[in-house]
């Protein structure tokens, strides 16, 4: 288990102070344990955040007592795009919990490779259920069996850790196969000459009328 070093934050101190000390201003609660506001070193969390992400279980150091938490909720500045403030979730080893685990897509599809298919991810994640122990990383999704354009993978065909149980139906489409369609081409209007030789000759009506004078009112 990955393990978080956390250091008790004053709650009266700004953040970007903390910040430009090269910590990350956080929280941790869960059921048995009342909100608490810490800090912890910004390069320790990224390389906890970058192994775990947030489906894994990490270990939080905190004043001699030793934590399991997930990482519940990371807040990333909209520029720069690192985490400035971290919710860490405290977990009982005995009590199941449900997150969402990224998935992996891996192999290749003969559709794909052969048959001019594209690969449509329909699921970029699944929520699942278990103990914290069991709780996996990622979960891959192995495309192979994609070998026809009518090919689907379904949560069914998951290999998930024993104990981790997926949320929702088992049928629900996880990866697919798409043909893109060739448009139809408009065909191009007919000449008409008949058209022009009309045209021409109202034309040539109104040019012979320009000439008369008006007729006068009695």
């Amino acid at each position: 288990m990955l393990i978080i070093q956390a250091e008790k934050r004053d709650s009266k101190i700004k953040s970007s102070v903390i910040r430009e000390k090269g910590k990350i201003p956080a929280v941790f609660y869960g059921r048995k344990e009342k909100s608490t506001p810490i800090s912890v070193s910004e390069p320790d969390f990224l390389k906890a955040w970058g192994e775990a992400g947030e489906s894994t279980i990490v270990g939080l150091s905190y004043e001699g007592k030793d934590l399991s938490a997930l990482i519940q909720d990371v807040e990333v500045d909209a520029v720069r795009g690192n985490p400035i403030h971290i919710d860490f979730y405290v977990t009982e080893a005995d009590r199941e919990v449900e997150v969402d685990v990224p998935l992996q897509f891996v192999g290749e599809s003969v559709a794909v490779k052969e048959l001019g298919g594209t690969l449509v991810k329909v699921l970029h994640d699944l929520p699942v259920v278990g103990l914290p122990k069991d709780l996996p990383h990622e979960i891959q999704v192995d495309i192979s069996s994609l070998t026809t354009v009518e090919s689907q993978v379904l949560v069914s065909d998951l290999a998930l850790p024993t104990g981790v149980k997926p949320q929702g139906s088992m049928d629900d489409v996880v990866a697919a196969i798409a043909i893109a369609k060739e448009e139809e081409e408009a065909p191009a209007a007919e000449f008409d000459a008949s058209a022009i030789e009309i045209e021409k000759k109202g034309k040539e009506e109104s040019a012979e009328g320009e000439g008369e004078e008006p007729t006068k009112a009695a």
